[in-house]
């Protein structure tokens, strides 16, 4: 089975939960992101409650990208500095205001709605989708647990922390419409990884 994210309409830029886009959910303390490379802001992609996951857990997944410069920041490696996952916690309540310069915002809020598809894995699961909903393709904005489907070799990403292999969170799709989407490359995926013991977390897309 692979649970499946799919477009339920325009959310509130600052809705608690799953969603794409809009403004994060931090504890009070957060500091937005810059990038390593350019030192711009980065761009809020997409936020994740982890009890979507796994049934029990707690907290946010949440996935930022530099776009200021779009290619040359190393932006889809884990660990070049041009991207930022953050595991938050149960305090991850605040609105954080994003900084004035920079590329920091997609341009639409997508809520989420949660559908199981009886796929092998994600590369069948939205096509079967589209066949059982008669709804867009376009309109799976991902998947959640289960197995990432990598487009190129695997790349889970080790922890800074304990240097075990992450536990895959989400894939992300670019978006239901390419005048709101993330910026994978064109047709590219993103993945979300976190480390349960050490609270990290990390990031990257292929193409």
């Amino acid at each position: 089975m692979v649970k499946l994210m799919t477009y339920a309409g325009p959310a509130v830029a600052d809705a608690p939960g799953t969603r794409t886009g809009g403004v994060p959910q931090t504890p009070s303390a957060f500091e937005w992101p810059r990038c390593r490379e350019c030192a711009g802001p980065m761009q809020f992609l997409a936020q994740v409650s982890l009890a979507d996951v796994e049934r029990g857990s707690s907290g946010l997944l949440s996935i930022f990208m530099c776009q200021n410069d779009p290619g040359l920041c190393d932006e889809w490696d884990a660990g070049a500095g041009g991207n930022r996952a953050f595991a938050f916690g149960a305090d991850a309540l605040h609105v954080p205001t994003p900084p004035g310069d920079g590329v920091t915002l997609l341009d639409e809020a997508c809520a989420v709605r949660f559908e199981q598809v009886g796929a092998e894995d994600y590369l069948e699961a939205p096509g079967q989708w589209h066949q059982q909903s008669g709804r867009p393709v376009r309109e799976v904005l991902g998947q959640v647990g289960g197995r990432a489907a990598w487009l190129q070799n695997d790349e889970t990403p080790r922890c800074d922390g304990c240097a075990q292999p992450m536990a895959f969170v989400v894939q992300l799709e670019e978006g239901h419409d390419h005048r709101t989407s993330a910026n994978f490359g064109g047709g590219g995926y993103g993945y979300g990884f976190q480390c349960r013991a050490c609270g990290t977390a990390a990031f990257l897309w292929q193409r």
